[in-house]
């Protein structure tokens, strides 16, 4: 077994798990390579309903399970810059309240729409862009290289993956244009395709040939498991032993899935069978998957799209309706509908926060926790589904623990750029550059 951050385990049929770092596999603890800083984006498509989201937009913080109608907007936020203590949280927020102490709200933050195309269009394809408008030739939105590949291209040589790209759009229409449906791009009009199906994405990571259907990945690599086991000292045999069946419960998840979805090709709908999948279930798998990509340093970088911009196509939100909803026709009758786009929202923030939580769990070498060696950013293109203003975009910033400040409620100034943000991350990623994109300078605020 080679001693290095690269351990693997190896079965028969090509099957291979990366394993997350041990100090039983890298000498002393003193010996071992520092934790390495990853970073990671969980993006929510059509903004989301202010009133909820964002402090001093509603009457009062009202407590989880009582989303009802005494909410009413009280306008535009406040235009100048202001840091305060991350305390009390709004509806939307409240999923994450046993977390404040490890993510900065980051509010005020704005993107530049560049005129004569579809106001969609530009919400997810430009959004770690954030290029400067009308500046970027042969396309008709400011598109152009992402944070995510700017940043692998300096920190992620030595990772088999240099970025992964994740989708929790688990349907098969092409209604809409691939510019709906991607966050990830090698550069304008070069599309870094994203993984929708959890069994593709599995078989990508940990096998170099076909998997036998009925033959899991951990069965093929358990005889090489127990060999390696009696090399690890007592606190290592519990990670490793958590590891292994946090893998088991991925298989377990992706087979339940993918029997339910056989049934449900059988019956006759209205909307296709992918729309009664268990909402929750699905985004959580897709989501165990890109924590333990990054866990083990199969990649340092990732994006992750909870769902597409603009498409019609209804989901199946679990628990909160009781048939298949779409997300997008909901957001244009916000009048009407603004309990079930409340519900929604806080949906998505309990998948953030459920993978934020899962990251603070994971224990690396030194100690820290895989949450405070990542930066794990929520976000969306646009900051109100029902308006499409590409002004005070909803930001929540997680992990980074020692590097970043956290328990903050940061307000930029009116005006300030998206970019100054991923320009911040980019320099906390290691890369030595004073601009990205428009961007007009760093973020002191959660520099340590």
């Amino acid at each position: 077994m080679r001693s290095s951050r690269r351990n693997f385990l190896r079965g028969v049929g090509g099957t291979i798990l990366a394993l997350p770092l041990m100090e039983s596999l890298t000498g002393a603890a003193a010996t071992a390579p520092p934790p390495t800083l990853r970073m990671a984006h969980f993006y929510v498509p059509i903004g989301v309903v202010r009133r909820g989201f964002f402090p001093g937009e509603a009457d009062d913080v009202i407590p989880k399970g009582n989303l009802g109608n005494v909410m009413k907007s009280l306008g535009k936020q406040d235009p100048t810059h202001r840091v305060e203590p991350l305390e009390e949280l709004t509806p939307t927020l409240q999923p994450l309240r046993d977390l404040t102490g490890q993510l900065n709200l980051i509010t005020g933050m704005d993107r530049t729409f560049q005129h004569g195309t579809d106001v969609h269009a530009q919400c997810a394809s430009c959004y770690l862009s954030s290029a400067k408008a009308y500046t970027v030739e042969g396309s008709a939105w400011p598109l152009d290289r992402t944070l995510d590949h700017v940043v692998a291209d300096q920190v992620g040589k030595s990772t088999p993956f240099r970025t992964l790209e994740f989708s929790c759009n688990s349907h098969r229409d092409n209604k809409e244009s691939i510019y709906f449906d991607n966050i990830s791009w090698y550069g304008t009009g070069h599309l870094a395709p994203s993984v929708r199906d959890p069994r593709k994405m599995y078989r990508r990571l940990f096998s170099s040939k076909e998997i036998g259907r009925y033959r899991d990945v951990t069965s093929l690599v358990l005889e090489d498991a127990r060999d390696l086991q009696r090399e690890l000292g007592k606190s290592d045999r519990e990670k490793f032993d958590e590891y292994f069946q946090s893998i088991r419960e991925i298989e377990t998840q992706m087979n339940r899935l993918e029997a339910m979805r056989s049934d449900l090709a059988k019956v006759s709908f209205e909307e296709p069978p992918e729309a009664y999948l268990p909402r929750g279930d699905y985004i959580r798998l897709m989501g165990d998957l890109m924590i333990t990509a990054l866990q083990t340093g199969l990649t340092n970088v990732a994006t992750f799209m909870v769902g597409p911009e603009r498409w019609d196509t209804p989901y199946m939100f679990d628990g909160l309706f009781d048939k298949p909803r779409s997300h997008h026709q909901m957001s244009h009758n916000q009048t009407k509908m603004i309990d079930d786009l409340l519900k929604v929202d806080r949906f998505h923030m309990e998948q953030f926060a459920w993978m934020v939580q899962r990251m603070s769990k994971i224990e690396e070498s030194d100690g820290s926790t895989l949450l405070d060696n990542t930066l794990f950013t929520y976000g969306s293109g646009l900051g109100d589904g029902s308006t499409h203003q590409y002004n005070d975009l909803p930001i929540v910033m997680a992990g980074g623990g020692g590097r970043v400040k956290t328990g903050q409620h940061i307000h930029m100034a009116e005006g300030t750029p998206l970019a100054n943000l991923w320009l911040t991350q980019a320099q906390l990623m290691g890369l030595k550059v004073n601009e990205f994109a428009d961007s007009t300078g760093v973020m002191n605020d959660i520099l340590s």
